[in-house]
């Protein structure tokens, strides 16, 4: 089921970023007919028996995740795992950087059968990351309320969990919390570390 939300969305997107998000939706729809799309945390979602891929679209490059890419078996190691990227394939520019539609194919195949599957991210993974780091109540909520932050937090190191977490109890007053709450959010949607300015 298609969206006008999202075709708005694609319409309003930035010029490089359109054929990729056009390319990418009908993909995924090719694969699965039944995937349902919708406008969420202010990007396309795509969902079938539960989330599949989200993709955001920014200034000078967007975003493509697998939602459950960190139970995928990438078996072409194509995945980006590194903290200042942005997105399971990094940050795109232009369709020419996406994997070929073949692989992009069965590794959508993969995702849908995840869910068909009900095959979920453990709670374990989210209760060692909670145990061994304290996440205050307030900075936990605005994670929660963004899913791809949050993922993107429970993918990064525990030091770098660390630095977040300190960096937003340390604020002497709550406007200051607030604001480095905010800033933390729209960092971890593109993957960044607490001190990402400074690392070469």
């Amino acid at each position: 089921m298609r969206s006008q939300q999202v075709d708005n969305f694609i319409d309003n997107a930035a010029e490089f970023a359109q054929p990729v998000l056009i390319y990418m939706r009908e993909l995924i729809h090719e694969a699965c007919p039944q995937v349902v799309e919708s406008i969420k945390w202010g990007m396309p979602s795509f969902d079938y028996k539960g989330p599949l891929i989200v993709m955001g679209a920014f200034k000078n490059h967007m975003a493509i995740n697998f939602w459950k890419a960190q139970l995928m078996a990438d078996s072409e190691n194509i995945f980006v795992k590194s903290g200042q990227s942005m997105g399971t394939f990094g940050k795109i520019n232009s369709i020419n950087q996406l994997p070929p539609r073949e692989i992009l194919m069965a590794y959508i195949f993969e995702a849908i059968d995840l869910n068909e599957k009900g095959i979920k991210i453990t709670k374990t993974k989210k209760e060692q990351v909670a145990k061994e780091l304290p996440i205050p109540e307030d900075f936990l909520n605005a994670l929660n309320s963004n899913p791809l932050a949050m993922s993107n937090f429970q993918q990064m190191s525990p030091s770098q969990r660390k630095e977040y977490i300190n960096w937003i109890i340390e604020a002497k007053r709550e406007v200051t919390r607030i604001s480095r709450i905010e800033k933390a959010i729209i960092q971890l949607l593109e993957k960044k570390s607490r001190d990402w300015k400074y690392l070469k």
